[in-house]
């Protein structure tokens, strides 16, 4: 479960979009209030905030948000609970709250509006309230037995590290498989493979690598492996072709069609790979002939 929370001031508004019965929203908790509509309760709002007219992001805004599965199987009296228990991990006890489920899209959740002024007029220390809402979230899917935000982080983490090894799996295989001689040829080998290699140009115009999009999800060559870079991959090219895919002493290459510039980084670091061949070819020379 997620918990997002900030201050506000347009606690009428607010309210009103928590409270659309067009979204399906439907009143799961309520504490120290006795309207029955939006307009109502922002007044009983009012009355308490007029105590403090200091304060002028006088409410406080959250939305609870179980992960899909989660949320599929939570009854409108566990959202209630829910929302409790969120409350008093932050100690907002003793001030109005009210709040609205949302069913409208497969992502249920909760819309839940606080009184910042409590009803001695002291406004709620509002400091760091996006992460201390993440850490009651978290506390509160414990208690609950709902998934928590690092357990959905584990398991992104996990669903993403089999996509850039696949990845990586499906270059290695394109490169032992059909040794693409130039990028277009690499490019469109690759997109066989159902990965979409996509040139990365810079705020220069110039080639700095690509990015592969695969099953939805897009990373820099780098961050699929380190062999993957854009000057890496020109390399492996080159070394398929016999000969530098790169034109005009390596800062230009041909793709798509047309001309790019490369990056200076990228220029040099291919630079300097043509270099240690041409002393490793001298050297291994100069053995064969006896120097």
């Amino acid at each position: 479960m997620i918990g997002k929370g900030k201050a506000i001031a347009h606690t009428a508004a607010s309210m009103s979009y928590g409270w659309n019965q067009e979204k399906g929203s439907e009143v799961v908790y309520s504490q120290h209030l006795a309207g029955e509509n939006p307009k109502q309760i922002s007044q009983e709002f009012k009355i308490i905030q007029e105590q403090n007219s200091r304060c002028t992001n006088n409410t406080l805004s959250f939305v609870l948000s179980p992960t899909i599965k989660d949320g599929q199987k939570l009854t409108q009296e566990q959202l209630g609970e829910l929302t409790q228990k969120f409350i008093e991990q932050m100690k907002l006890q003793e001030h109005q709250a009210i709040a609205f489920v949302h069913r409208n899209k497969e992502h249920t959740h909760v819309h839940l509006y606080v009184n910042r002024i409590n009803f001695q007029g002291q406004a709620y220390n509002d400091s760091f309230i996006g992460k201390r809402s993440q850490l009651a979230a978290e506390q509160v899917a414990k208690d609950m037995g709902l998934t928590t935000v690092k357990e959905v982080q584990l398991q992104n983490d996990y669903k993403t590290h089999l996509i850039r090894t696949e990845i990586q799996m499906i270059h290695k295989l394109a490169m032992a498989r059909h040794e693409p001689k130039s990028f277009d040829q690499y490019i469109q080998t690759m997109k066989t493979y159902k990965v979409d290699v996509i040139p990365s140009i810079n705020k220069s115009q110039r080639l700095q690598g690509f990015r592969f999009v695969y099953k939805g999800q897009s990373f820099k060559g780098s961050e699929v492996h380190r062999s993957m870079s854009g000057s890496k991959l020109a390399i492996q090219l080159s070394n398929n072709a016999g000969k530098s895919i790169l034109l005009d002493n390596g800062k230009v290459a041909k793709m798509l069609d047309k001309t790019v510039l490369l990056s200076q980084k990228m220029a040099a670091d291919i630079a300097r790979n043509a270099i240690k061949k041409a002393i490793v070819k001298t050297v291994k020379q100069g053995f064969e002939y006896g120097y």
